[in-house]
């Protein structure tokens, strides 16, 4: 339940406000998924006055403020087709006009389309104070922790890479039971993300180069049964939509 409301106008004010201590203090941004976080008492920040929302294409860099929503990033004509694939996937026309990109990485499952292919991407966020700049994957597991007085100013992506999203799930609109998110540089670096299962996409393989990855997606879900799919189903699907991937990345800039 939100029983304080804030609205400042300067980032120094915000990080003062979610300092607070014995509160819960959340920053308000699309607001799609606030009540994730407790069923407790919640003062939240909002931060539409804060303008964290611009996009600055920077040629090889997508540079994208926190508050800039997953349908600002879909409109954008030069983004990744399998990219926009993996957004559509995230969520429907109503909410991608809400959803912020910081905030969907922030409380993004396994399940997650979007989060599992900005892990395969390698996106970096800068986190305030301190214009830390942080990998996601290091980010996912600990977010809470190091969110706690903090906030997300901006992300940035990689636009100089090969880029497949493939995915299983029971209907065409559900999320997925699983999904495989692969990116490829231009010097053959190859990563390959996985998601569908527990609470934050899995990084199953950052190499040289792209052999054996269908191998190493395979190997990374060997737990991961539950109650929509056994981890041998989920084992089989995800060497499939890997392979997949990797026959198709010459197309799929």
């Amino acid at each position: 339940m939100i029983v304080d409301y804030y609205r400042p106008n300067s980032l120094e004010e915000t990080l003062r406000l979610l300092s607070q201590p014995d509160r819960m203090n959340i920053p308000l941004a699309g607001g799609t998924a606030i009540d994730r976080y407790t069923k407790e008492d919640l003062t939240v920040i909002d931060l539409q006055d804060l303008h964290l929302n611009q996009i600055q294409d920077r040629g090889n860099t997508l540079e994208v403020g926190a508050t800039a929503t997953l349908q600002d990033l879909l409109n954008l004509p030069r983004l990744n087709p399998d990219f926009k694939k993996a957004i559509l996937h995230e969520a429907t026309h109503n909410l991608r006009q809400t959803a912020t990109v910081a905030g969907t990485l922030v409380v993004a499952n396994g399940r997650s389309p979007f989060a599992t292919a900005c892990l395969a991407l390698d996106l970096t966020l800068v986190i305030v104070p301190g214009e830390e700049r942080m990998a996601l994957g290091g980010f996912l597991n600990l977010r809470q922790e190091i969110l706690k007085g903090r906030l997300i100013t901006q992300v940035s992506l990689p636009m100089n890479v090969t880029f497949r999203y493939e995915y299983v799930a029971r209907s065409p609109a559900d999320l997925p039971i699983v999904c495989v998110a692969i990116a490829q540089w231009p010097s053959g670096r190859t990563r390959v993300a996985l998601g569908g299962f527990d609470l934050s996409p899995k990084l199953a393989m950052d190499g040289p180069e792209g052999g054996g990855a269908d191998i190493a997606a395979m190997d990374a879900y060997s737990q991961a049964g539950d109650q929509w799919a056994s981890a041998e189903y989920r084992q089989e699907i995800a060497g499939v939509l890997t392979r997949r991937c990797l026959s198709g990345s010459s197309d799929g800039r």
